[in-house]
């Protein structure tokens, strides 16, 4: 992924109000992210946990979605899987984010949702850039596993859209 100005994000959000957007801070480390190894820049905003975001470069433009997701409540055993990157974690490593769709829908209350690592690191996890505590059993490469993550992304930003 080409690198984002910090103006850049906060103008791409589709789903979202201005003062959302305004009050939404960036992820840690900005200045230093591994950018050639993102997908889509995903971050959980640590002034409000349940809140997270998506930045996808698309069609030569920029797409931000705000995703909201609940505490996970009493502690869960099992396994999860991340709709996104299809990467096996601890089922409390994978939260339920729900985004708003764009427009009139959006204002009308209508939602998508998805299972995501709850870190909402997905292309770190497909390249073995981070270790998760589950087997995976995945014999694709990193390289498929990319582009797999790269069509589901895409499929998600456009119900987000419709």
């Amino acid at each position: 992924m080409q690198p984002l100005t910090a103006e850049e994000i906060r103008r791409s959000f589709v789903n979202s109000s201005k003062s959302l957007v305004k009050a939404m801070t960036l992820p840690r480390g900005f200045a230093e992210l591994p950018w050639d190894s993102l997908d889509y820049l995903g971050w959980r905003d640590p002034k409000a946990p349940n809140r997270g975001y998506l930045v996808v470069r698309r069609d030569g433009g920029v797409t931000g979605i705000a995703l909201n997701t609940q505490a996970t409540g009493k502690p869960r055993r099992g396994t999860g899987l991340c709709d996104l990157c299809y990467t096996a974690h601890q089922v409390t490593d994978v939260a339920l984010f729900a985004a708003r769709r764009a427009g009139a829908a959006g204002r009308e209350g209508n939602t998508v949702g998805l299972y995501i690592c709850a870190d909402l690191a997905c292309s770190l996890y497909v390249r073995g850039l981070r270790d998760v505590d589950v087997p995976q059993g995945e014999t694709a490469s990193p390289e498929i596993r990319a582009e797999r993550l790269h069509s589901r992304l895409e499929g998600f930003v456009n119900r987000v859209l419709a």
